[in-house]
């Protein structure tokens, strides 16, 4: 784990400092917008015999289970205010979302939403492709799909693609097609803005070609942005080479992203208001974006409903909940040794197991583990992660801090304890822990490993803080806000859906 260290005053008239980023490659009672949007669909049920046809709009995320949540989430949004949604899937994840459909007796899959249709298409993978691999897969995207887009767009007369940062290649469709492209930011605004200074970097000699920081420091761009000690492509690149051309690519891309015809963000003002501020242009900032229960339309695996029921069982603020989305792998000293600091602490935890969470485990090692913490801890395959954080039974939730689970933990104001593992995970904990204080870090021992002794005594120094869980709480209220009628997110949702138009 890298610790801070204070340095100098460098060019940008306060401390540097240096830490990790991003890559680039890579049931509750209604809430209020909710209530919002289902008023929205009864007057436009009402309307649809009379009104002219729907304007179509194409939303393309990168094929991450944390990329699609959100945009399949926006879509809803957008067919909710009227328009045609042609969704893109690749032709692997799609089969992987019907089929997590079909297991949880969603009959009927293509059907995600009124107004929302899916288009599948080729990822340039083979059948034995490492899809986990974010580097190779995002190599093989652009010249697998940019064609087939171009066709889809001009067949289905598509006036706007809606296309996700780490998919910032199909912003050429504006040129070869005639659309309009809003760029949408998957991950905080302040990977954003670190984009934009890396050329300034390198050319200050902060940083090398290859990303690599030259001095033991920290980069901080703003004093209330997060501190960065790793560039992302560090954590994600296998050598200097493959490095140094992930960096030139970023750089390359990034003049064409500034230049899209809007900049879309999954944040909220009262969080992140010095980052957005740096953006090239006025951003539309529409955050949270959080998943809605009522389809699993954006899941890669079948959501077992059994958590809530087991957690109805719980006593409030009671359960620590353990995910670490869709790309974490765990080796078996990690596995066991999470397992017995779960067990340690003493309290009931829900820990989500996806199938291909755990390297070179052998599956007779979970049922064993099962069997001997009994009804204190339940352990799923996937869990229907909104409706677990807003369950009262929730106390903490122990994260990798992807940016879209980081945006639903603050919607439900449930206290952090941060696992990063690479990309953005790490800045996104510099903002729970250092900015927000809405949790902690969990520390590894000078071999590597997180041990039992530290999960134990994290989840109780978490649990006996307070402060820690007010903040928490108070950026729950923040969110809320941002969200309802006249928020400031739904203000611009608003603008959105009129440009859009």
């Amino acid at each position: 784990m890298v610790v801070a260290r204070q340095s100098t005053p460098g060019r940008y008239g306060h401390r540097l400092l240096f830490y990790l980023q991003f890559s680039i490659y890579i049931h509750r009672p209604q809430q209020p917008e909710e209530a919002s949007h289902s008023r929205h669909r009864t007057l436009t049920a009402s309307m649809a015999a009379t009104s002219p046809p729907r304007p179509r709009v194409m939303v393309l995320p990168f094929p991450a289970q944390g990329h699609v949540m959100p945009l399949m989430e926006l879509s809803r949004r957008l067919a909710d205010h009227g328009f045609e949604v042609d969704f893109v899937n690749t032709e692997y994840n799609q089969a992987r979302v019907l089929a997590a459909m079909a297991a949880g007796g969603e009959a009927g899959g293509a059907a995600a939403h009124a107004g929302i249709r899916f288009v599948s298409l080729p990822d340039g993978m083979g059948p034995d492709g490492d899809r986990t691999d974010i580097v190779e897969l995002g190599q093989s995207l652009p010249a697998a799909m940019l064609g087939r887009l171009e066709e889809v767009i001009r067949a289905r007369n598509t006036r706007w693609v809606v296309v996700d940062v780490s998919m910032n290649w199909a912003l050429d469709l504006a040129a070869t097609v005639g659309v309009r492209v809003a760029l949408f930011l998957t991950y905080s605004a302040a990977v954003f803005v670190l984009r934009a200074h890396i050329p300034k970097l390198i050319e200050d000699g902060i940083i090398d070609e290859s990303g690599n920081v030259k001095r033991n420091e920290r980069i901080q761009l703003s004093p209330k942005m997060p501190a960065i000690a790793e560039l992302p492509w560090t954590s994600l690149a296998k050598s200097p080479e493959s490095r140094r051309a992930m960096l030139q690519s970023v750089i390359k891309s990034h003049p064409a992203c500034t230049l899209a015809d809007a900049i879309v963000c999954n944040t909220f003002q009262e969080i992140e208001s010095e980052a957005l501020a740096l953006l090239p242009k006025e951003p539309l900032v529409i955050g949270p974006l959080v998943a809605s229960k009522s389809t699993s339309a954006s899941h890669f695996w079948p959501e077992d409903l059994t958590s809530l029921a087991w957690l109805d069982a719980q006593a409030p603020s009671s359960v620590a909940y353990v995910a670490f989305g869709s790309y974490t792998v765990f080796d078996t000293a990690r596995l066991q040794e999470l397992a017995d600091g779960l067990e340690l602490t003493g309290r009931p935890f829900l820990w989500v197991v996806r199938p291909n969470f755990a390297d070179g485990v052998d599956e007779g090692w979970l049922d064993e583990f099962r069997c001997r913490v009994g009804g204190k801890g339940l352990v799923v395959g996937w869990a229907p992660q909104q409706r677990v954080l807003s369950h009262p039974s929730v106390a903490c939730f122990i994260s990798h801090c992807g940016w879209n689970s980081t945006m639903e933990g603050v919607r439900h104001g449930v206290p952090f304890l941060c696992w990063p593992f690479f990309a953005d995970q790490f800045l996104n904990q510099s903002y729970i822990c250092d900015l927000w204080g809405a949790g902690l870090r969990i520390c590894a021992d000078e071999r590597g490993i997180v041990t039992k002794e530290e999960i134990r005594d994290k989840v109780a120094r978490l649990l006996g803080d307070e402060g820690i869980k007010a903040r928490a709480l108070s950026l729950k209220s923040r969110a809320c806000a941002s969200i309802a009628d006249g928020g400031s997110s739904h203000q611009d949702l608003l603008k959105f859906v009129n440009l859009l138009r």
